[in-house]
């Protein structure tokens, strides 16, 4: 019988459901180096709260938008600070959103350089068109 204390001893299949991961994704990332290895051999192979704290960090990680390039830089201990984007290479496509606030005045975004999420987008765009009428609004005044 486990306490709350004790550490756990689980199966593939009993980590997989803890960190709500295919098997598949969770054998990718020991591969990888990204989550330690079983601890044991063959079938008596077992997993701990250990490998399941380390497989939450990465899903954490991954669904913000990081690559495994970035989060193996992480959990080697790299500076958690955004990197500065990379340069945009010949060939590569983006994706831009597009403010025309009035004519002469447009604003383009390319989110994912920009690090913003798509509600952040529609909050600066509503900012920005906010903004834009309360300048319209003094002139007239």
């Amino acid at each position: 019988m486990n306490t709350p204390d004790a550490p756990q001893n689980l199966s593939l299949d009993q980590l997989c459901i803890l960190a709500e991961l295919p098997r598949r994704t969770v054998r990718y990332y020991i591969q990888l180096g990204l989550v330690d290895r079983p601890i044991g051999e063959t079938r008596a192979a077992y997993y701990t709260d250990t490998h399941v704290q380390q497989l939450l960090t990465i899903k954490k990680w991954t669904d913000a938008g990081l690559s495994l390039e970035r989060i193996r830089e992480l959990l080697e201990g790299a500076d958690p600070a955004v990197p500065p984007p990379r340069p945009r290479k010949a060939g590569s496509v983006e994706v831009m959103s597009h403010l025309i606030v009035t004519d002469g005045v447009e604003l383009i975004i390319e989110p994912g350089r920009a690090g913003l999420k798509p509600e952040e987008v529609r909050k600066l765009f509503k900012s920005v068109l906010a903004a834009y009428g309360d300048i319209i609004k003094e002139q007239g005044e």
